[in-house]
């Protein structure tokens, strides 16, 4: 470090101040990327990748990265993508109550003795035949 006639203290940074370095971080982008791996004899118990991107949003679609405007938790299409994957949830398991209900009728009439024999209208049954 050098002093100059008028004692102040001269940087190598020159005059830049955090935000000008963060300005110039953010336009070109920073990209830090590692992989931890811990491994007992052949067996790979745990392993990490880590991936940080530090630019501005502009910098990250021009490259190619967009990953938050399609991600639910963070759009404003959360709620609405959350409420229709609970219908469908919902919906899933009435069908599969329903299913279950016509499996349990179908054996409650095999059971009461009105099956049919593989299928052959023995005239137990009224013409009905269940498989």
């Amino acid at each position: 470090m050098t002093t100059n006639t008028n004692n102040k203290l001269v940087t190598a940074t020159n005059g830049s101040s955090l935000a000008d370095i963060l300005e110039r971080v953010l336009d070109k982008g920073i990209v830090i990327a590692g992989d931890i791996s811990v491994s007992v004899g052949s067996t790979e118990l745990l392993s990490i990748k880590i991936r940080l991107l530090i630019s501005s949003v502009d910098k990250a679609r021009e490259i190619g990265i967009n990953w938050w405007e399609s991600d639910p938790y963070l759009s404003t299409q959360s709620n609405s993508l959350m409420e229709a994957n609970q219908k469908l949830l919902d919906r899933v398991a009435s069908l599969e109550s329903e299913i279950e209900a016509l499996r349990s009728d179908r054996y409650e009439y095999h059971t009461n003795g009105h099956s049919s024999n593989n299928g052959h209208n023995n005239g137990h049954n009224n013409g009905k035949t269940w498989q």
